[in-house]
């Protein structure tokens, strides 16, 4: 199962998103957006839940808990 940076570099990039339009929708910076990808950093329960709604994705497969995009 991929983990969390692996899961959500791979969703940005298969939306072809760039980290800068990542860090505009999270409200935060760059950099810290790529801490998130590099896993040098994790994003706040908040985001985490913005970030599953804008894939449209469940929290268990954000975060690499199941490998079943859908929701429930």
């Amino acid at each position: 199962m991929a983990n969390f940076s692996e899961r959500i570099k791979l969703l940005r990039i298969k939306k072809n998103l760039r980290q800068i339009d990542m860090a505009e929708a999270l409200n935060c910076t760059n950099r810290h957006y790529q801490f998130f990808e590099y896993g040098r950093s994790y994003p706040s329960f908040n985001k985490l839940i913005i970030l599953a709604d804008y894939f449209d994705v469940s929290l268990d497969y954000l975060v690499g808990r199941s490998d079943e995009p859908e929701r429930r």
